[in-house]
């Protein structure tokens, strides 16, 4: 054989070879071991590692019918705030038996139809997506596939099957509510072009009563995108007093750009973000910001997906999580408010 050429993986052959015993023998001490004396069992699985051998659980699941993969969809795993909602996801699956694949939909719709087509296709036990799925066609392929599926990050009344979630919305009009306790009057938002953004951004103007400059950012955000939403801003309206960010790591960005300006964060600009990321909290001045529980969406949605596939009755399929201000020093305030919904 040549020497660059790839090694062929073990087989329940080679293992039933090593271990001295017939191929059923092999495939029944890895596969029900219940009617295999322990001593069988030893010496099949010393063989099955001694060769490197991977079971193909593939074709156990193709006659279980359960692949025991879980796919996770989320836009990027650049954004903080998703990060705890896909870790709590990964372990509370693993703790079941499920193990999770991610697929990253970069905010672009055609990518999200592409990426649920391939997993879709794999036939996973479940699909968990961030955000709601937006084309018609795949929420009806999702529907036929009889795939359970978990929406998250967002809130309707006619998920595709399940959903765990909160109001954007409600949270641009908590914001906005907020700033107008404040009083400022010179205002400017800088918000990812993202559906979720934007709606946080209708929310904060209804709340306001009144448009005010905005700075739309390419999602996903990043402190750069946050800097140079200030520089617009403040072309807009060099009396700028205050500015509501759609995400921690944008309202980073302005908050870095006001200082690079000179400019006191919070005496002379005070700002707000959106999804308590955790170096909100320890940065100097701390970022005010709305915190959304993303490990309980994870815990919550791998709940969802358990108990759909051991076919355990769903009590309540569409799960609202709500959100809270935390009030810091980047809007000149310590401390926590009230404000689950």
């Amino acid at each position: 054989m040549n020497a660059d050429s790839p090694a062929k993986p073990a087989t329940l052959h080679d293992v039933a070879k090593a271990a001295g015993v017939s191929l059923i023998t092999a495939s029944r001490a890895l596969s029900n071991p219940g009617i295999v004396s322990d001593k069988t069992i030893a010496k099949v699985q010393a063989a099955a590692e001694a060769t490197g051998y991977i079971p193909n659980l593939l074709a156990g699941g193709l006659k279980s019918k359960r692949s025991l993969m879980v796919a996770g969809i989320v836009p990027s795993l650049s954004v903080l705030q998703f990060l705890p909602t896909v870790q709590t996801l990964t372990n509370e699956l693993a703790a079941a038996g499920y193990q999770l694949i991610l697929g990253q939909t970069q905010y672009d719709p055609a990518v999200e139809e592409s990426v649920l087509n391939t997993m879709i296709g794999r036939q996973p036990d479940g699909i968990v997506i961030t955000g709601l799925v937006r084309s018609q066609r795949a929420r009806d392929r999702l529907r036929r596939s009889g795939i359970p599926v978990v929406e998250t990050w967002d809130l309707t009344d006619q998920p595709i099957d399940m959903l765990v979630g909160f109001s954007h919305r409600k949270v641009g009009e908590a914001v906005g509510a907020y700033f107008m306790g404040k009083k400022w009057q010179h205002i400017g938002v800088a918000s990812g072009d993202d559906l979720r953004a934007r709606m946080r951004r209708e929310g904060f103007l209804a709340a306001l009563g009144r448009e005010v400059p905005t700075a739309l950012v390419p999602a996903p955000s990043s402190l750069e995108r946050g800097r140079l939403a200030l520089v617009e801003l403040l072309a807009s309206d060099p009396k700028l007093e205050a500015v509501c960010c759609s995400s921690d790591q944008l309202a980073h960005g302005v908050m870095v750009e006001a200082m690079a300006r000179g400019m006191r964060v919070p005496g002379d600009l005070a700002v707000c973000g959106f999804g308590n990321a955790d170096f909100g909290a320890h940065m100097l001045p701390s970022i005010s910001t709305v915190h959304v529980d993303g490990p309980e969406i994870g815990r919550l949605a791998a709940r969802l997906i358990v108990d759909r596939c051991r076919q355990a009755p769903i009590s309540k399929r569409v799960i609202d999580v709500g959100f809270r201000m935390i009030e810091r020093q980047s809007t000149a305030g310590i401390g926590t408010s009230s404000g689950r919904t």
